[in-house]
């Protein structure tokens, strides 16, 4: 393709990569009427060489195509140029190569035809996270990197992606965090993708559950105790607080801290030190604090049931987790990546089927993202064919699916059912569009319009 003049001002420059000319003039058009510089590339060898000498804010890639597919450029990108954000586009539904892809860290994966409002969001949101991780420096490697991924936030909804910019901002702060949400909503990974982010990524990070213990034990599992400070209750130790160093330490469930133990947390957060059950000295400590709760703790104040100033003092930045419910435009990838770890464990090659995904949007999720987790594990264990289908989720699901199949109105709009049936169309010829459009009865032309219009 004939290099192009950028403009005046561009608000990122995107290569785009299909092997079909009409298809880069349609998503080029729409994405240069944005604002953006585009780099149309029809085969992988040509993309590869444009990235080795063009600053590029975001790819975006056919799946299959002639020679080297999308699967190959991706793998490519996300070796050489891990932070350039990869999008994929693909007239398969379920693609196992796309799976694995997004679980190893693609920014997005569209249907062709893709929903072209929800492709300038999604473009928007990749050029943005690139533009600001290169002003801030953040262009990692080796260990960090590494760590950071291990830890990494899933989730390209808008709320989420707003979690991932405040834990980025905290990662390089010592200041105490309190993370708040539903159980199940990824309190812990929050907390640990600040740590491990961050320059104190090599101390220690300890995690402590206030509500496994009673008080007196919690005291000296957080504090450490003197030997026979309590008769048969306290072997000499050194306690969480010391042990984190300058590391972190993450109290899960705060919330469930005696009154008298959040005294103690307190003169420990605002003097710096720490002092044994038992002991007649203080000791200094230099952790930083992250803190989770899945209770309101203002409501908890006001009750009498938790200090005001050791909740001034926590909450001096907080996340709030959202619920799987509010982010449901995420339950794709996140099932993609949780098949992806199952499956190389288990050793085995399976997809989520139509059927299973559409059993998913209509589930409440109450348990949210550790629900879907463990319901994508169970169907992992049972799976004996390729695929996973009802038949290997949990009857709670299918009741869930079949109660909503009786809810009467829930008709389709004409502009549904019409992208509908050009999805069945691009399926089944292959993404080959002449054909497509042949067998919809329109000319090339209203096809291509009424892409552009969905």
């Amino acid at each position: 393709m004939n290099e192009k003049k950028e403009p005046a001002y561009s608000k990122g420059s995107i290569l785009i990569v299909d092997d079909e000319p009409n298809a880069l003039r349609v998503l080029s058009a729409i994405l240069e009427g944005e604002g953006y510089s585009v780099q149309e590339r029809l085969d992988c060898d040509s993309a590869i060489e444009t990235l080795s000498r063009t600053g590029i804010d975001a790819v975006i890639a056919d799946l299959r195509m002639p020679g080297k597919d999308g699967g190959e450029l991706f793998n490519y990108v996300h070796l050489e140029y891990p932070h350039i954000p990869f999008i994929f586009l693909s007239a398969y539904g379920t693609v196992e190569s796309a799976v694995r892809a997004v679980a190893g860290g693609a920014f997005y994966y569209f249907v062709k035809p893709p929903d072209f409002l929800r492709l300038k969001e999604v473009v928007g949101q990749a050029v943005e996270k690139r533009q600001r991780q290169m002003a801030l420096g953040t262009e990692l490697s080796g260990d960090r990197q590494e760590q950071g991924n291990r830890y990494r936030i899933t989730g390209r909804s808008d709320v989420m992606l707003k979690v991932t910019e405040m834990i980025e901002s905290l990662s390089d702060c010592d200041c105490s965090v309190l993370i708040s949400g539903e159980a199940g909503t990824g309190k812990e990974l929050a907390a640990r993708a600040i740590h491990y982010g961050g320059q104190n990524k090599g101390q220690p990070f300890v995690d402590v559950n206030c509500s496994a213990m009673p008080g007196k034990l919690l005291e000296s599992e957080l504090f450490g105790c003197v030997s026979g400070a309590r008769a048969g209750a306290c072997q000499r130790r050194a306690g969480k607080l010391r042990e984190a160093g300058c590391g972190t330490v993450f109290l899960d469930r705060i919330s469930e801290l005696e009154l008298p133990l959040q005294a103690k947390l307190l003169r420990a957060l605002q003097d710096g030190e720490v002092e044994k059950a038992g002991g007649d000295r203080k000791i200094n400590a230099g952790f930083r604090l992250i803190a989770s709760t899945s209770r309101d703790l203002n409501a908890e104040v006001r009750k009498g049931n938790f200090r005001d100033d050791l909740f001034y003092r926590i909450n001096v930045v907080q996340i709030r987790m959202p619920s799987l419910k509010e982010r449901m435009d995420d339950l794709p990838l996140l099932a993609m990546e949780f098949l992806g770890g199952f499956c190389r464990r288990e050793n085995k090659q399976l997809f989520i089927s139509d059927e299973a995904l559409d059993i998913f949007q209509k589930y409440s999720w109450p348990g949210n993202v550790r629900q879907l987790r463990n319901v994508i594990e169970r169907a992992v264990l049972l799976s004996r064919k390729e695929s996973i289908t009802a038949g290997e989720l949990p009857a709670e699901l299918l009741a869930s699916a079949k109660k909503g199949h009786g809810v009467s109105g829930q008709l389709k709009t004409l502009k549904e059912l019409e992208l509908q049936a050009i999805r069945k169309a691009l399926s089944k010829f292959d993404g080959n569009k002449s054909r497509a459009a042949r067998e919809l009865g329109i000319s090339r032309k209203s096809f291509y319009k009424k892409l552009i219009g969905h």
